[in-house]
């Protein structure tokens, strides 16, 4: 075990920069907002509800999160945004239609109206179903990028922030491998100045996020710092970095039941999966190249939960088919529907049927709030490069070349309290419980 880290107090300001304000990023702002004021409750959030167990059961020692490690308080955060629509966060989050007008945005719309997106660096051949006038302009992708670096230190400077964090919120951006660009840091920078077109908006955020020092997580599946270049030149920088894609909906699902069915041995013939949803998102991934990105996340999750190859009786012959259909009548209410036919006892067959009529941003605005709080956390305590104990909030876990990822949410839940311990100098808990008996 390394030594626990000397970790620095949140002292200060903490800005919190979103590329993408739309339907999450709004309504992570918004929520902030209305739990300061005292009209609403951080539900779905670890930060701010969630306690940890310390030492024996029979010690009874079980502080909040947020006091045993010392996070930056909800009233220093500092919210900043960039996007190429113009909409400040009320009238974006009023579009999105996610949050009530008057139960929680009209009373803080000054708030809310105040928080204007800077322009964004876009390219809609990385995301083919929106676009607006709201953008940069340079000559190739180092000049935009070194302007996101300037807007990162006028933002720092212009609210007094002592420290930054950034969470990619913006939409899924086309399907894409890592190439020879991405291997290193000089061929990523050398690409930049060159335009290259397998370096991706959200790469250059990256980029400009890291070499500022400001901790980085990609909310979407598509590649990000999740390239040799960026993991590289955040270790050299010491700046954590975490993703990718909020685990919400119906990934949430297969993440709490897959682990169930494994851990009782029951096998799985097949597993098909279909969404409808109309915000902005969905429109994106009305995008055959958009939606490969997600499909590609959303299937990698069963394979290494269940383990096929391990247990080719239970699972080697699983059919896993994801479907996602934009449906405009449901802006952000998403209905996930799943049917897994299973077999248990000499192979007899049974079914389960689930059907999740959720709310995709109310389940990402609290992943967004705990992740820029960790990643905070982790900076603070010199931590640096991959945060893979933040995996419970992604659905492809960020991880170093050669290992694979962790899914199990439960699997995932104990890595990120442990590390919790570990940073609060606290004894690690492995349930075994024999010093009970």
């Amino acid at each position: 075990m390394h030594p626990t880290p000397t970790i620095e107090q949140p002292d200060g300001r903490l800005g919190v920069l979103l590329p993408g304000l739309g339907a999450v990023a709004t309504t992570v702002i918004a929520g902030v907002e209305a739990v300061r004021r005292g009209i609403a409750q951080p539900f779905g959030s670890l930060t701010q509800m969630n306690t940890i167990r310390l030492g024996r059961r029979t010690q009874g020692r079980a502080p909040l999160i947020r006091e045993l490690v010392g996070l930056a308080p909800l009233d220093q955060l500092v919210f900043g945004a960039w996007d190429p629509i113009p909409d400040d966060a009320y009238e974006s989050a009023a579009k999105a239609g996610v949050l009530d007008r008057a139960s929680h945005l009209d009373p803080i719309r000054d708030f809310l109206a105040s928080v204007k997106p800077m322009p964004a660096v876009f390219d809609s051949a990385y995301v083919k179903r929106i676009d607006g006038p709201n953008t940069k302009e340079g000559s190739d992708w180092m000049e935009m990028g070194m302007a996101l670096r300037e807007d990162i230190r006028a933002f720092r400077r212009d609210h007094d922030c002592a420290r930054a964090v950034m969470i990619w919120c913006g939409s899924t951006e086309v399907f894409e491998r890592p190439g020879p660009v991405h291997a290193t840091v000089e061929a990523f920078e050398q690409g930049m100045r060159d335009s290259d077109p397998a370096i991706a908006p959200s790469m250059v955020y990256a980029w400009a996020a890291i070499r500022e020092g400001v901790p980085y997580a990609n909310g979407a599946p598509n590649l990000s710092a999740d390239v040799p270049a960026l993991e590289e030149l955040a270790r050299e920088r010491f700046v954590p970095i975490a993703g990718k894609d909020f685990k919400t909906g119906q990934t949430l699902m297969k993440t709490i039941l897959a682990p169930g069915l494994k851990a009782r041995m029951l096998g799985v013939r097949g597993w098909f999966s279909t969404n409808i949803l109309g915000n902005r998102d969905g429109e994106v991934l009305d995008d055959p190249e958009s939606f490969r990105t997600k499909e590609e996340s959303k299937l990698g999750v069963l394979d290494y939960i269940l383990q096929p190859s391990m247990y080719p009786d239970l699972y080697g012959d699983l059919y896993h088919k994801v479907r996602i259909n934009y449906y405009p009548p449901r802006g952000d209410d998403k209905e996930g529907w799943d049917n897994l036919d299973i077999f248990g006892w000499l192979g007899y067959p049974m079914q389960i049927k689930v059907d999740f009529l959720c709310r995709d941003s109310i389940l990402a605005a609290p992943i967004v709030l705990d992740l820029a709080l960790f990643l905070d956390l982790a900076s603070r305590a010199g931590l640096s490069g991959i945060q893979e104990w933040l995996s419970f909030y992604f659905k492809s876990p960020h991880t170093p070349e050669g290992l694979y990822p962790e899914h199990d949410l439960f699997i995932q839940h104990k890595k990120l309290k442990n590390t919790l311990r570990w940073l609060a100098g606290e004894e690690q808990i492995t349930h075994l419980g024999r010093e009970y008996y």
